[in-house]
């Protein structure tokens, strides 16, 4: 059990190409007894973490890859998102792929529709992601160089924000179909993030969201942070979110 957040993080990644998936599993566990030791196994879980997230960035700093860790709580549209850009941009960019889930290949079945390559990590009882996880996809994948990494955590507002994963940008959902409060009540994962996009507007007109407050809310906990209003449905807000992705993919090196 991960002190940090009381989960079972138990990775069992699958990797999603033709002719070619098997699992990996591998187990952190961890017991306490006294407060103390709570605390200590805490700060070791998260230097341990660091630690892998640093080398993962220096593996996508080395191969001028843009990894984009996907955060946000159940339901936001998360792979919808993904599924529009790589569709969108599969011309212009090589894209990867690393899906996290608790159970099931139901999102990196959609993805690979896409004709993306892509790898689902089943956490079992844990509630996010973490470096080491990670890291065994990207053994597995391999990914070319100039590339982009979208890594979709699992549907977790609180136990994401704490993990790095090694990523250069961390981008949190949120839809119309929550409460505008949310960066209020979850203010680490905003604060932590680079941008918002706030989803789902084709149905502004049926919800009680206020979206300006919502803004407002968000910048409150993080004013660097920049926010984009879209919908996968309408294509509403798509444009501003390409041009933000394209303006931060790293520049072809020179040979």
């Amino acid at each position: 059990m991960c002190a940090t957040c009381g989960c079972d993080s138990n990775g069992n990644i699958s990797f999603h190409e033709p002719g070619h998936e098997h699992h990996h599993n591998h187990d952190h566990g961890h017991s306490h007894s006294h407060e103390k030791t709570v605390v200590e196994v805490e700060q070791d879980i998260l230097h341990q973490n660091n630690l892998l997230a640093q080398r993962n960035r220096g593996y996508f700093d080395a191969k001028n890859i843009l990894a984009i860790n996907m955060v946000s709580s159940p339901g936001s549209g998360k792979t919808a998102l993904l599924e529009r850009t790589l569709k969108d941009l599969k011309d212009q960019f090589d894209f990867y792929v690393i899906e996290g889930d608790q159970q099931t290949n139901l999102d990196a079945d959609r993805i690979h529709a896409t004709g993306t390559k892509v790898v689902q990590i089943n956490t079992g009882k844990g509630c996010h992601l973490d470096a080491h996880m990670v890291l065994h996809a990207l053994q597995g994948m391999k990914p070319k160089e100039n590339g982009v990494m979208f890594i979709e955590n699992v549907g977790n507002l609180v136990c994401p924000a704490m993990f790095d994963l090694g990523e250069k940008e961390r981008v949190v959902i949120m839809s119309v179909t929550e409460g505008e409060d949310k960066p209020l009540k979850y203010p680490e994962m905003f604060h932590t993030s680079t941008l918002c996009i706030i989803n789902k507007t084709d149905l502004l007109p049926y919800v009680p969201f206020n979206i300006e407050r919502a803004k407002a809310y968000a910048r409150q906990v993080n004013h660097n942070l920049e926010i984009i209003e879209v919908s996968c449905l309408t294509g509403e807000g798509l444009p501003q979110w390409y041009e933000w992705l394209r303006a931060k993919v790293p520049v072809l090196q020179p040979a």
